[in-house]
């Protein structure tokens, strides 16, 4: 992980304090609440349906577990004895009072930890593949360039007011596991032909109300250069991006309305960059501060090389924890090395929730198994990156007994869900009552095993915080007359390997009332295990298949959901 020098410490808690001094005015009266919102928000604190909401960033979602225990101390002591992990690597807590933010920004400051930039019109918490450093497909470890993306993003004045929010992904593996042709900016690394490092880069992507895939700008731009054509890409954007509505000041508008005339504008001003200030100079990237920063990635001495520990025999292998193997088990860059992912799905408790107990609890697993590290992963749960072979076994025992091993992971019940209209004033719906509603529908194990994988996306607005556009299935919180609706789509991807190219998925039909979505939900997969073929994927199915029998499915579930009395 990252190391906080003390200049990187000084600045987080110099910023903690000039917000005490800002929130102090305000709560006297002395700074105006229009004021005192455009301060409040570049820490990350909103005000929501209830009461103040505090987003904390965790960078490219890499997380120690004293941070984790500093988490479950802030849950604990400040909010309601919970916090929310979101699809962009933050956590996110929904009851702390607003006249105890400052003491909250103290402790976490503490930790090396804060809420700067993931709110506001700037560029946002950098994320990146939840197992960046240590993925068997990994061809460029990406978490030195997001450290170094983070630290020079972060208050950079010419970004600090753009026409919207923006939002930036790294990946340096073959599988795209940080979804990067969504974002307004997408870095591939890569090799050129002769060998050296450099990035593929996309731009202009984003889910919202106008789902678009981000388009090629660049097919290489060396790494010391990167900084320099972010810049052009953000300058441009800053030029000529809209202002005038809140709907069109994306940069994905921006690209799709201008096409080429985007990206020539952007080389124009990359080679200015380039030219002025001694061939840019200022802003490459100097080999010796790329090595000072990857020093803070290298790979923990203790797993270097294998122990000599002995594996437990196999013989009297339980199913659940065959299953735990082969769903919350995946392969490691080192052999004898394993990462395991820790559910955070589980029956009464919402998609992404976890109590200060759990943080607790994952926090003591990672100290045991994972050498104090975890990361969030794109899906709202917790991962650990440097588990011994050996370990295998009693990790599941301790993950067991701590609720973190069901055997769920990239299946229908590994749902994301955004907190929507519980707590999030944007939302047209609530999104947590419906995913325990499915949860409830398919907790037979045996069931969603044999389902096999698939995502399921829910956001409970347009603002897509839950990723509905690119899910396998999707459900979209509509607003019909005042009432609760859902739209479902099928066919989303988040361009992995899995799910194959980026997409949108397409709707299948006018929106579901709340009591009907469990309905519609079971009916498509019903349509699936009629129709599938021998090893093929839900995915698959609705790609050969198309929308129309799924949709038909869905109606047949409708109409007779319409004769059976509401749920409570």
């Amino acid at each position: 992980m990252y190391t906080y020098t003390e200049f990187d410490r000084a600045f987080v808690r110099q910023r903690a304090a000039q917000f005490r001094d800002q929130l102090e005015r305000h709560l006297a009266g002395r700074l105006p609440d229009d004021d005192f919102r455009a301060l409040r928000l570049q820490n990350g604190w909103y005000v929501q349906r209830h009461a103040p909401m505090l987003r904390v960033a965790v960078p490219y979602g890499e997380l120690s577990s004293r941070q984790l225990k500093r988490l479950a101390h802030v849950a604990r002591t400040y909010d309601r004895g919970y916090g929310h992990f979101t699809t962009r690597q933050n956590l996110q807590f929904n009851w702390i009072p607003l006249e105890r933010a400052a003491d909250v920004m103290d402790a976490l400051a503490e930790v090396d930890m804060h809420g700067i930039q993931t709110s506001g019109n700037c560029i946002r918490n950098i994320t990146s593949d939840a197992l960046a450093g240590v993925a068997a497909d990994e061809l460029i470890d990406p978490r030195p360039y997001c450290e170094i993306l983070r630290q020079w993003t972060t208050l950079q004045p010419e970004f600090a007011f753009l026409p919207r929010k923006f939002k930036i992904a790294v990946t340096g593996a073959r599988e795209d596991r940080a979804a990067i042709a969504w974002h307004d900016i997408g870095l591939q690394l890569l090799r050129n032909g002769a060998g050296e490092v450099g990035f593929k880069v996309l731009v202009g992507g984003g889910m919202g109300r106008t789902p678009v895939i981000a388009s090629v700008a660049s097919e290489f731009v060396p790494w010391q250069q990167i900084l320099l054509f972010i810049e052009a890409i953000v300058r441009v954007y800053n030029l000529y991006g809209r202002r005038d509505n809140l709907y069109k000041a994306r940069i994905k508008i921006l690209v799709k309305a201008e096409g080429a005339r985007f990206f020539d504008a952007v080389q124009r001003e990359f080679r200015a960059i380039l030219e002025q200030d001694a061939g840019g100079a200022e802003h490459i990237i100097p080999q010796v501060e790329f090595d000072r920063v990857a020093s803070s990635f290298a790979t923990p001495a203790a797993f270097e090389a294998p122990s000599a520990a002995a594996l437990r025999p196999a013989g009297d292998t339980p199913v659940v924890y065959t299953r735990w193997l082969a769903r919350n088990v995946q392969a490691h860059r080192l052999p004898h090395l394993r990462t395991v992912t820790l559910s955070l799905k589980r029956a009464g408790q919402a998609p992404g929730d976890a109590t200060a107990e759990q943080m607790d609890l994952a926090a003591d697993l990672a100290e045991r198994f994972s050498q104090g590290e975890l990361r969030v992963t794109h899906d709202q749960n917790l991962l650990l990156p440097w588990v011994r072979e050996e370990d295998l076994h009693a990790l599941w025992q301790s993950a067991r007994e701590a609720g973190f091993a069901t055997p769920n992971i990239g299946l229908l019940t590994d749902m994301i869900a955004c907190p929507g209209g519980d707590f999030c004033g944007l939302a047209n719906a609530r999104s947590i009552p419906i995913a325990a509603a499915i949860e409830e529908r398919f907790r037979d194990l045996d069931l969603v095993h044999d389902i096999g994988d698939i995502d399921l996306h829910m956001s409970g607005c347009m603002n897509s915080c839950g990723h509905h556009h690119s899910g396998h299935i999707g459900i979209l919180g509509v607003d019909k007359d005042g009432d609760e609706w859902y739209q479902v789509s099928l066919g989303g991807s988040d361009g992995s390997t899995l799910s194959g190219p980026s997409t949108p998925g397409k709707a299948i039909g006018p929106a579901f009332s709340a009591d009907e979505v469990p309905d519609a939900v079971e009916a498509v997969i019903d349509a699936y295990l009629a129709q599938r073929r021998p090893g093929e994927r839900f995915i698959d199915t609705v790609r050969r298949l198309g929308i129309p029998p799924f949709r038909a499915a869905a109606d047949a579930a409708r109409r007779s959901t319409a004769h059976e009395p509401a749920l409570a």
